[in-house]
């Protein structure tokens, strides 16, 4: 199965999705923030290891407890989705911390500074006469 087929793309959104559901309802762990998303999951041609990049809100320690919650609780999930997934082979689950949304927040923050001390376009047009073609014949 090549990597990027639709089978594969397939069984990576119907993982996502499972352990989506399986982190939010199943899982009692109180390291685990409840703020947590999978945000992806690439699973391996050969159906051995899935990377599950997941996303957490809060501060350092509550990503760093979290992390050690989900890696802990990965045997147990990996045996629920066996259960929900049919698959030959059950993935062996790796979480990985994936900080893209806090990046986008933190580049939006920094336009929107940038822009708040930029004068707006339309006052300096509404602000100055415009002349007409006219008015610059005559002279």
């Amino acid at each position: 199965m090549k990597k990027n087929s639709i089978k594969n793309t397939r069984i990576n959104q119907e993982v996502q999705k499972e352990l989506s559901v399986l982190i939010d309802q199943e899982l009692k762990d109180p390291r685990i923030h409840p703020m947590t998303s999978v945000v992806a999951a690439e699973v391996a041609p050969d159906l051995k290891t899935a990377r599950i990049y997941v996303s957490i809100l809060g501060d350092a320690e509550a990503k760093k407890n979290t992390l050690e919650g989900l890696k802990s609780a990965a045997p147990f999930l990996r045996g629920q989705l066996a259960r929900t997934v049919n698959l030959r082979n059950t993935p062996q689950l790796l979480f990985v911390l994936d900080e893209s949304i806090e990046h986008g927040v933190a580049m939006s923050r920094l336009i929107d500074e940038v822009t708040a001390g930029m004068p707006d376009r339309d006052e300096d047009v509404e602000g100055t006469k415009a002349e007409s073609p006219d008015e610059s014949d005559e002279r």
